[in-house]
């Protein structure tokens, strides 16, 4: 590989990245801002897009009635009853409450794939998969440091 296409695959992606977190967002913050509030984990899954490791987290295995808001910015973003087992290791849902996520294209790993963010504060949740259950056939699979999850009582 020459060093220029090295170089020009480099700064695209960081471009890319770059875009992502510092949209236009209802809730912005700085790198210092959000380090200040996240653990090194939530935050190179919430700023960084990374993924947490599968059945890590404390809300996979959460089967009370709520609704999970994110860590960054407190936004409610699914509720309980759109939750389901889909054996994979991350918390996932079926839909997520009305105008409360946004999507984009992610072509890491040599696949296109449908990353899912807070529309409010731009924080990486996980990705979207055409291989859940009816009635959408979608699987949002979520990281869990990502989230917080508040009972309905």
């Amino acid at each position: 590989m020459k060093r220029r296409t090295l170089l020009t695959g480099l700064l695209a992606i960081t471009a890319t990245r770059s875009f992502a977190q510092n949209g236009s967002f209802e809730t912005t913050r700085s790198e210092v801002q959000w380090r200040a509030i996240l653990t090194d984990a939530e935050y190179a899954v919430m700023r960084e897009d990374e993924t947490e490791k599968s059945y890590s987290s404390t809300l996979h295995d959460e089967k009370r009635a709520g609704t999970y808001h994110c860590k960054g910015c407190d936004l409610a973003l699914y509720s309980s009853e759109h939750k389901y087992d889909s054996e994979t290791g991350w918390p996932s849902f079926w839909q997520s409450l009305p105008d409360t996520v946004r999507t984009k294209p992610d072509n890491t790993l040599f696949a296109t794939r449908t990353e899912v963010h807070c529309r409010r504060c731009g924080s990486h949740l996980g990705h979207i998969f055409d291989d859940g259950p009816k009635p959408t056939g979608k699987r949002h699979c979520l990281n869990g440091v990502s989230l917080m999850f508040r009972t309905d009582a």
